[in-house]
């Protein structure tokens, strides 16, 4: 039996950021992760549903305390390299995805204490940068959703998203495959650094605490300095 405790879905839990969130929250919450692969992790508060969010039906629930959506894209060519079909994927893994699950899942939250949900944008959205058009594109959607939702979901449940730059994942391999592509990383950035993804979920554990009741409608930028300074 699971302790009394909160609940958290967590969609996109088995690898990257989504992973990060769920490792940290199996001692806090009761966790139902998401997505098409099973985690690496057993524990007493974890339960796992094999779901291609995008087509599959959703798992039904009574009520949820959090809901963190995490799958993204990250798709780097000119604009004449991509397809009509490249945009409508990125917007439909990072825009359309969310939205399924948010309209799945109101109910649910509604019933819960305090309810709070973390969508995922980029500092792309923000800092114009050649071959991300359409991850930009779909970001900046993401960040349209939080803003309004956070308008139209007040009082009952805060919506924050996180903008993160470059996380060393498996999505983000390609860009640091080498030890030469992580240290031009890391000169890139002001503060001299690239996130892990334990980082931004801490971020995300912040915005779905009760430390954060004052908190909706917001972006968060973890750039090290890459959108707000140059020097």
């Amino acid at each position: 039996m699971f302790k009394k405790m909160k609940t958290i879905v967590i969609v996109g839990g088995s690898k990257g950021i989504g992973y990060g969130v769920l490792v940290q929250q199996l001692e806090n919450y009761k966790v139902i992760n998401i997505s098409r692969t099973a985690p690496d992790i057993t524990h007493p508060n974890l339960i796992h549903f094999s779901v291609d969010v995008l087509r599959d039906a959703l798992p039904e629930f009574e009520s949820i305390d959090a809901l963190v959506y995490c799958p993204g894209s990250i798709n780097l060519k000119p604009i004449l390299g991509l397809s009509l079909d490249d945009f409508r994927e990125d917007f439909e893994i990072n825009v359309m995805g969310a939205v399924k699950v948010i309209q799945h899942y109101l109910p649910a939250l509604k019933k819960g204490k305090n309810p709070s949900i973390v969508l995922f944008s980029s500092v792309a959205a923000k800092l114009g940068m050649p071959f991300h058009s359409s991850i930009a594109a779909s970001k900046a959607a993401v960040e349209g959703l939080v803003k309004s939702l956070g308008a139209e979901l007040a009082p009952l449940i805060r919506i924050n998203g996180i903008a993160p730059t470059i996380t060393e994942t498996s999505l983000s391999g390609s860009i640091l495959r080498n030890d030469r592509m992580k240290e031009n990383m890391i000169e890139r950035h002001p503060l001299k650094n690239y996130l892990k993804p334990a980082e931004v979920a801490r971020m995300a554990g912040y915005l779905i605490s009760e430390d954060a009741a004052s908190i909706s409608g917001q972006i968060f930028a973890m750039d090290y300095g890459l959108v707000s300074f140059k020097l």
